[in-house]
């Protein structure tokens, strides 16, 4: 399973996909997070240390063979990279960053290859992938999240997050993703969920209510799940992991 999260900047990505990913760890699969948002928040929400470093420089080459500009370097695998540099979450969860930009020019070319060459070399057999993406609508089904087999679409029933929803579902189109699907984020009435898809035109795959152990774990700077695991979000949550896995199973 190679899952990204997109949708509207705060619509709550990185503390679903953080969540998400924890979950996985239950189905029995080896998981990878990934946050490739130059807002980091992923951390939080798999309740590992709060960091900006990304891959270290070293982790790629030049490459002049096949006419990429890096590739990983000493021969190593994309399996080896992530074992020797994931953060570990309590649960087994491996989490990379893309890292912030650095130096008077800003420059973190070789962590941003380095992070594509590993996602490049992972084995689709015995890895799942959780990623969070970068808010908005710019290239998320590109570069940031080319990996991606399924794009769950955060939206809210607001507004502003459905034209945002709208607007990636007309971009999934012309991309031509593979499954393009909605998470309805902080539902507060039974009809939010249709009106989603009335306004984005995309299935909703999953509910997740709005959560007052959400914004308690947030003033505490704490994830959800080690706050509140059996809260209602979390329980939203754990039956889309259900779903999803069943289905790439079945």
């Amino acid at each position: 399973m190679r899952v990204a999260f997109v949708g509207k900047g705060g619509a709550g990505k990185s503390s679903l996909a953080g969540t998400f990913a924890r979950l996985l760890t239950e189905t029995g699969d080896r998981v990878l997070a990934l946050d490739s948002d130059p807002m980091p928040g992923l951390a939080f929400s798999l309740g590992v240390p709060h960091v900006d470093t990304g891959l270290p420089d070293d982790v790629v080459e030049d490459d002049a063979v096949d006419g990429r500009r890096f590739r990983l370097a000493d021969g190593r695998s994309g399996t080896e990279v992530v074992e020797q540099h994931a953060t570990r979450t309590t649960e087994g969860v491996y989490f990379l960053q893309l890292g912030k930009a650095r130096g008077p020019r800003w420059e973190n070319t070789r962590q941003h290859f380095g992070f594509q060459r590993v996602l490049d070399d992972l084995p689709g057999a015995g890895w799942s992938i959780v990623g969070d993406l970068p808010g908005g609508t710019r290239q998320p089904f590109m570069t940031w999240g080319r990996w991606a087999d399924t794009y769950l679409v955060v939206v809210e029933p607001t507004p502003a997050s459905l034209l945002s929803g709208r607007r990636l579902a007309r971009l999934a189109e012309m991309a031509g993703a593979p499954q393009v699907v909605a998470l309805a984020n902080k539902v507060r009435a039974s009809g939010d969920a249709e009106r989603i898809h009335e306004r984005t035109g995309l299935e909703v795959v999953g509910e997740v209510p709005l959560d007052p152990a959400q914004a308690q774990a947030d003033r505490q700077g704490v994830a959800l799940l080690d706050h509140d695991p059996d809260a209602p979000a979390v329980a939203a949550l754990r039956c889309l992991v259900d779903a999803l896995h069943s289905e790439r199973n079945s």
